[in-house]
């Protein structure tokens, strides 16, 4: 695979402070523009609710493997900063015959998003299946088993949409790879 200016050099299996697995996180609502903007939904996580580790990494683009929970609990509302209402179904919606409750590949960006002008880290996982509904409010276990890039800033929307799109490439390629898909385990409950 052929590596961009920007892009990190990926070892051949997770190397120190790899990998980083979290416990079960809530998914909270971001800014929306996930898949409003970019077409490429994401689920937001607190960065309290992280390991510490997590704290020390550079701003950037991460893969790994993610798990989704369903969480008992009646439906709730909330309000975006700009208006807009977001229903947390818990996860109710996801379905296990689409698949949707076992272990996906993740990309994730560790960031302040400077294209959005952004003050605040977030951690948003972009998980590489497709999902028929959202699922605010379930919960997401995931590792971190390495980097793909670091955090830049775009003149366009669609070179970010580029980028976005070439990091799940290499995600999904290199965690075909034997000495990364081992780790899928670590996400199992």
């Amino acid at each position: 695979m052929e590596l961009r200016p920007n892009d990190w050099l990926i070892p051949e299996e997770p190397e120190s402070p790899f990998p980083i697995v979290t416990n079960f996180c809530d998914i909270e609502f971001g800014f929306g523009r996930g898949s409003a903007e970019l077409g490429i939904p994401t689920a937001n996580v607190p960065l309290e609710q992280l390991p510490p580790e997590t704290q020390d990494l550079e701003l950037g683009v991460y893969f790994g493997y993610a798990l989704l929970k369903r969480v008992n609990r009646e439906d709730t509302t909330a309000l975006r900063n700009d208006g807009r209402t977001v229903t947390y179904n818990y996860g109710k919606l996801l379905k296990e015959t689409n698949d949707d409750l076992k272990i996906h590949p993740v990309v994730l960006s560790v960031g302040k998003n400077p294209f959005y002008h952004n003050k605040l880290k977030t951690v948003e996982l972009h998980i590489l299946h497709h999902f028929q509904a959202d699922f605010y409010g379930a919960q997401v276990k995931f590792n971190l088993l390495g980097r793909i890039r670091p955090e830049l800033n775009y003149n366009s929307k669609e070179a970010l949409i580029d980028d976005i799109n070439k990091d799940k490439l290499i995600a999904s390629e290199i965690l075909s790879r034997p000495n990364y898909l081992k780790y899928q385990k670590q996400v199992d409950h």
